[in-house]
């Protein structure tokens, strides 16, 4: 099924608040190859962003296994810190079709418990067309 391009502009629920613990950034770091000595990973918020990118999914019932990531982005306000409380808002920027396939261009903005915008992830995502 495609991507419906009256998406764009939609903006989806905010993901739950999650806690950047110093035990979710040491597996975070172990995962990508990283020591846990220094500052959060800059590529940690994908996470969160993750997250609200598989409630988009859900909410318009495509399926995971049919994407491929073509693109990610991380524009700061602050550095990440242990003892923040993250949560994303997904917006579906840009839905274009090439070739059978829809390329979706997402924008999280990603804030602390605040409110306040910590960074914004920028994706774009592949929707395998046809046939699994």
């Amino acid at each position: 099924m495609p991507i419906d391009a009256d998406l764009v502009g939609r903006a989806f629920p905010p993901t739950p608040p999650r806690a950047v613990t110093a035990e979710a950034v040491a597996a975070f770091a172990a995962a990508v190859g990283r020591t846990t000595e220094g500052p959060v990973p800059p590529t940690f918020p994908i996470v969160v962003t993750f997250a609200a990118l598989q409630d988009f999914l859900a909410a318009e019932q495509v399926e995971l296994s049919r994407i491929v990531h073509g693109d990610q982005r991380f524009s700061y306000a602050r550095p990440v810190v242990v003892g923040d409380e993250l949560s994303a808002t997904l917006t579906v920027t840009g839905v274009r079709s090439i070739g059978g396939n829809d390329i979706v261009s997402t924008s999280s903005e990603i804030t602390d418990a605040g409110g306040a915008v910590v960074c914004t992830a920028t994706a774009t995502l592949v929707h395998r067309g046809g046939a699994a």
